[in-house]
């Protein structure tokens, strides 16, 4: 088919990056989209009355959902949406980690072969990371080089899905190679399927087939034959670079996926912009990624709100509903140590010796043997550690004692406020240790990690200068 109709230089328009919110922290999420200039598609029925937003079923910039463990959102979108809305994140919340994956989502790549087992060769995409293609779909003996997609399955994951069945991605179409002429399932009307299957065959580019997606039943014709020249302009892109371009390198950008953490801080300001557009008591979004009997109690008791109950008498009702929900003194627990990365290690079980508004304080026993870093220390099984910490404190101080008693150290590790949830303990490492031996010798460790995080992304100035500060102000504290 001839393009040159179609390839017309239209000037592009400003125009505000579009976001599609799911989840429980939508609410909040919306209120900081609109104010800082993004537009919200697809909105729920809840979301368009809150905000008295219009029907609006335009294909999203930026997709936003709930992870999950309910500790924060996943997010997809295109690479000028994320990057807005990260920094949107670091800027109003002060602990929040935005964890990009380093890979292009519907990116392809020319990557190069590293190794193989009997189901998959292992490919190198560049910026450190290897993701695994099947064998089945390799043909031509043993490659040294593959030109691969990374597929939309298990996002985030340190070794992505590649596949060879390259796809084009555009709003309203998909064009892909060696396939044939399809039409969205979700377009049920048989006159429109019919005139998308054949519109679809007029414009498909040799050797590619188009799929039409649910979005194109609305659109006009000229709207998709726009779309189809501008995804046949990146095929031409792709068949360039191909021929020149060295393992390994990404060929056509897709789009980018961020795992977003909320801490105890970051869950706290979200509550303070869904309080200003509906009921909200303190602690929603924590008590919401609770789930089960504690975030059902919460809906009800904002139930009660809105239809006008006195707050106190409501925010008392469902304190009492929930209480026994929470660990007190005596009750086991498990402890989440979640790394910069997304790793969360389990400590093992703690006891709950002391939980009030004034301190949190909890033991775990050693069960191995080994060695404890930065204190120099032999660690031995039975050794008791004892930590302590506040409500809303940005470090727990572990003492290490032998089974005997004898203190063996103390180390004090920097950590978003912990958060105590009805059977775990959890908070996020920033990586910083103060450690304190027993000779009395204070040293600061893995300040260069915490650099690190920043220099990717995962955390902002601010809370990289803020750890600084409290690990200076802590070394100072302890030598004193």
């Amino acid at each position: 088919m001839n393009f040159t109709g179609l390839r017309r230089l239209v000037k592009r328009e400003v125009r505000r990056m579009k976001a599609k919110v799911r989840g429980i922290y939508s609410t909040a999420l919306t209120k900081l989209l609109l104010e800082n200039g993004f537009e919200i598609v697809q909105p729920s029925l809840t979301i368009k009355k809150r905000f008295k937003l219009d029907e609006n079923q335009e294909p999203p910039d930026l997709k936003i959902k709930d992870r999950f463990d309910l500790q924060g959102i996943r997010v997809l979108g295109t690479p000028e949406a994320t990057s807005a809305f990260r920094h949107m994140l670091h800027s109003s919340l002060e602990d929040v980690l935005t964890r990009r994956w380093m890979v292009s989502v519907d990116g392809i790549y020319r990557g190069s072969i590293k190794e193989s087992d009997e189901h998959f060769l292992y490919v190198d995409l560049g910026c450190g990371v290897t993701g695994r293609l099947s064998k089945s779909e390799v043909t031509d003996g043993s490659p040294r080089q593959v030109i691969v997609q990374v597929e939309r399955k298990r996002l985030g994951v340190k070794q992505p899905v590649l596949t060879t069945k390259l796809k084009v991605f555009g709003n309203h179409a998909i064009l892909a190679k060696n396939s044939k002429t399809g039409v969205s399932l979700k377009i049920y009307d048989l006159e429109k399927r019919a005139e998308l299957y054949a519109l679809g065959k007029a414009l498909s580019p040799e050797g590619w087939g188009i799929i039409w997606r649910e979005s194109s039943k609305n659109q006009p014709r000229e709207a998709l034959e726009n779309e189809v020249a501008r995804l046949f302009e990146k095929i031409k892109t792709l068949d360039s670079k191909t021929l020149s371009a060295d393992a390994p390198t990404l060929l056509v950008e897709g789009l980018h996926f961020i795992d977003v953490e909320f801490p105890y801080l970051s869950k706290r300001h979200l509550d303070s912009f869904r309080a200003s557009v509906a009921q909200t008591l303190n602690g929603h979004h924590f008590y919401k990624s609770c789930g089960g009997k504690v975030s059902a109690a919460l809906e009800m008791a904002e139930k009660l709100l809105e239809k006008g109950q006195d707050r106190v008498e409501v925010e008392n009702l469902f304190k009492k509903q929930v209480m026994y929900e929470f660990p007190e003194a005596g009750s086991q627990m498990d402890v989440q140590h979640v790394k910069l990365s997304g790793l969360v290690l389990h400590l093992g079980e703690a006891t709950m010796e002391e939980i009030d508004s004034e301190r949190i304080k909890f033991r775990r026993a050693m069960r191995s043997n080994g060695f404890y870093d930065g204190l120099g220390t032999r660690k031995e099984a039975g050794d008791q550690a004892l930590s302590e910490t506040k409500p809303g404190e940005w470090y727990i101080k572990t003492k290490y004692f032998s089974k005997d008693g004898e203190w063996k150290g103390t180390y004090i590790n920097l950590n978003t406020p912990v958060e105590v949830y009805p059977k775990t303990l959890r908070y996020v490492d920033l990586e910083v240790d103060i450690c304190v031996r027993p000779n009395g010798t204070v040293k600061v460790l893995d300040m260069e990690k915490l650099e690190k995080a920043f220099e990717k992304g995962f955390i902002s100035k601010r809370l990289f200068e803020t750890v600084k500060e409290k690990a200076t102000q802590i070394k100072n504290s302890v030598i004193r």
